[in-house]
């Protein structure tokens, strides 16, 4: 049993490791086996399947449904037919051996009815061009002859597995099917036999596209649609990214993805893809993340950057509209209410594709799959024409009641899910801090540092790109913000919570404080402070979604202590610009708040760089001692660290405190000098 389990779980890996054999949490593959029942001390024949909601590439043992198969089989006899067949999947439930697993998906039922040890599921973009062609019966018995047959569209459900058992009866020299519309399903007596005949089937039908297909499948390349150079391309997609991350965010906030592949470009530049992306993506799996059809810019890359963007809001009104008239088509008294008329995947001609999701996986995962689908488009019309299911068996599956039940099990999300967080000086300390807790709290986090491997260390400490990503940033140099905050749109859409947070300090009497060692700590903080909410500014108003400006200044913003007047000028600074700023945003539904830290010697970058060395030897205290004298020189007696600054930066922009702007909280663990007056 452990042998079959875990050569299930390594073909399942291997099969899903390929985006053109199945999509990210697409597809499933099974395995039957003995094992002993607990119980009765008898063997007891089993099913293994990829539970609902899993991925093939990262599958594990957690990830598999077990079922018993007698039990499972013996459903047939009480399916009550198609008109009631998605009551199986809770019977399905009845079936399972053992506690802890995965839910079983709706396709169980195909790999528990099918006469074989082991069966895949899979969505390649070969398979689905030839299920997804307008003579696809035909296709299948020329590319494959009675060794795959072609099983007609159906809905997932028991039905199909019902379906599809009874080709592979009748059909004993037979290795697979194909799905119309859909995909492919294989089989063998082996786990190694299975994923033979699956990759068998998706070589086959790759190679036929390759040898038969037509030279342009979509078309000429329209006059002028050819894509702009890499450069003016990354810098058209910065400009227009948030203003179309705010239009798919109008429903509801939606993170984004922005890819320029060259199978993307290629195809917003053929004279066929209008007319291809209005027929929308064929494959389940495909438009349950896209929907039914991609939002698509209508105008060549040189058009003004002003024209297309007034453009892209006519298209998302008209967009909107549609999508709404394609709901009140279909939907009927039992159908879930309206999810949301926004896109998922806009195209922009010479630039490349938008994606939109609740996060940034999603959002990646959405983009992933329309360039599979624009594989099948391209694969389909090589070899005939391109018809996917028609729009009613489309809208049957988007808002199916299995589907709907399955987005209520997710769990609900973080405080600060959908917000991308900009922290300058994230490489170390109170920066870190920060950038680690908003990330815990569901931001997606763009860690700005002026040391690149510093901010390259902590995105990584957060996790993958689709977390954090860092940027090298000099926040006293204009081009370098403007070069940030454009890497930060491109990583994930826009931008909503900026923390100003990057600082240093040099401690200096008056007289020895030079004009270089006031230029720079004002460069650094008070210029580098303006700079980047200067051009944040502009990436949240193109948006128009409101978001949060946070400023980390200090408490010698208020407090005079001695030797530092170059600091607690700049930090002086910067709280005005607090007050400046909240007042000049705030009619945009932007916050601007401030946090004044003091003392923060452990873990901190400022005073690990000499400052704590100057300020103990000022007060005259060891150096290792100082955190602890700034502890007990305070009214709670208690030494701050950088995770308390973080928590008053999460506390800020949780959403608890919505109505607050213009406000400075102290994190000083109680100094009066420095109580806001």
């Amino acid at each position: 049993m452990q042998a079959e389990v875990q050569a299930l779980i390594a073909r399942s890996n291997r099969l899903g490791a390929d985006p053109t054999t199945t999509n990210y949490a697409g597809g499933n593959t099974s395995a039957k086996g003995a094992d002993t029942d607990p119980v009765t001390g008898r063997p007891v024949e089993l099913l293994w399947v990829k539970g609902s909601g899993g991925d093939l590439g990262t599958l594990t043992r957690d990830g598999l449904a077990a079922l018993r198969l007698d039990r499972l089989r013996a459903l047939a006899a009480v399916y009550p037919g198609i008109e009631r067949e998605d009551e199986m999947v809770g019977a399905f439930d009845y079936c399972l051996h053992g506690r802890g697993g995965a839910a079983p998906s709706i396709d169980t039922a195909m790999h528990g009815l099918v006469d074989a040890a082991h069966v895949d599921h899979l969505h390649p973009d070969a398979g689905i061009a030839i299920a997804a062609a307008a003579d696809g019966p035909e296709l299948t018995k020329e590319v494959f002859g009675d060794r795959v047959l072609w099983v007609p569209w159906r809905r997932p459900g028991f039905q199909l597995g019902l379906d599809i058992a009874a080709v592979a009866r009748a059909n004993p020299q037979a290795i697979g099917v194909i799905l119309g519309g859909h995909g492919i399903t294989a089989w063998g007596a082996t786990s190694d036999e299975c994923e033979r005949n699956s990759l068998e089937i998706i070589r086959t039908a790759q190679a036929f596209l390759d040898e038969r297909g037509r030279a342009e499948p979509l078309g000429p390349v329209i006059s002028g649609y050819l894509p702009l150079p890499p450069d003016d391309r990354r810098r058209r997609a910065a400009a227009l990214f948030p203003v179309l991350r705010g239009l798919a965010s109008t429903d509801r906030p939606q993170v984004g993805h922005f890819t320029d592949s060259e199978v993307v470009l290629d195809f917003v530049a053929r004279e066929k893809h209008p007319a291809l992306a209005a027929l929308g993506t064929s494959c389940p799996d495909h438009f349950l993340r896209t929907k039914v059809r991609p939002m698509v810019l209508d105008l060549p890359p040189t058009a003004p950057i002003e024209a297309v963007i007034a453009r892209l809001r006519e298209l998302h009104t008209a967009y909107r509209d549609d999508y709404r008239a394609y709901y009140e088509r279909h939907a009927g008294p039992d159908s879930p209410p309206m999810r949301g008329a926004d896109p998922a995947v806009v195209l922009v001609p010479g630039v490349g594709m938008f994606s939109f999701g609740a996060n940034k996986q999603t959002a990646r995962v959405a983009g992933e799959f329309y360039v599979n689908a624009i594989n099948v488009m391209r694969g389909a019309e090589s070899v005939s024409r391109y018809a996917p299911i028609d729009e009613a068996e489309k809208f049957r599956i988007e808002y199916w009641a299995l589907e709907e039940a399955k987005l209520r099990r997710m769990p609900k999300p973080k405080p600060l899910a959908t917000r991308i967080a900009f922290v300058t000086g994230g490489g170390s300390g109170i920066g870190r801090a920060i950038a680690r807790r908003l990330a815990a709290e569901g931001a997606c986090v763009v860690v700005a540092d002026r040391n690149a491997e510093a901010a390259a260390a902590v995105a990584a400490e957060i996790g993958s790109a689709d977390v954090a990503v860092p940027v090298a940033a000099d926040v006293s140099d204009a081009d370098a913000v403007a070069r940030a905050l454009r890497d930060a749109v491109l990583a994930f859409g826009g931008v909503d919570l900026v923390v100003n947070n990057a600082g240093l300090s040099l401690s200096k009497s008056l007289l020895e404080t030079t004009e270089a060692d006031w230029d720079i700590q004002h460069d650094v903080m008070a210029k580098g402070s303006f700079l980047v909410s200067r051009e944040a500014a502009r990436v949240l108003l193109a948006q128009g979604m409101g978001g949060d400006i946070v400023y980390i200044s200090s408490k010698n913003s208020l407090f005079a202590g001695p030797n530092n007047v170059a600091y607690g000028a700049a930090k002086a600074d910067q709280a005005h610009q607090v007050r400046l700023l909240a007042a000049e945003l705030g009619g945009h539904g932007i916050r601007v708040n401030g946090v004044n830290p003091d003392g923060v010697v452990r873990g901190s970058g400022i005073f690990a760089g000499g400052w704590g060395a100057k300020r103990a030897a000022v007060y005259g205290v060891p150096e290792e001692k100082l955190g602890e004298f700034y502890a007990q020189r305070t009214l709670l007696k208690r030494e701050v660290l950088p995770e308390h600054v973080a928590n008053a930066v999460f506390v800020l922009t949780g959403g608890e405190l919505s109505h607050t702007t213009g406000l400075h909280i102290p994190v000083d663990a109680g100094v009066a000098a420095a109580f806001l007056r």
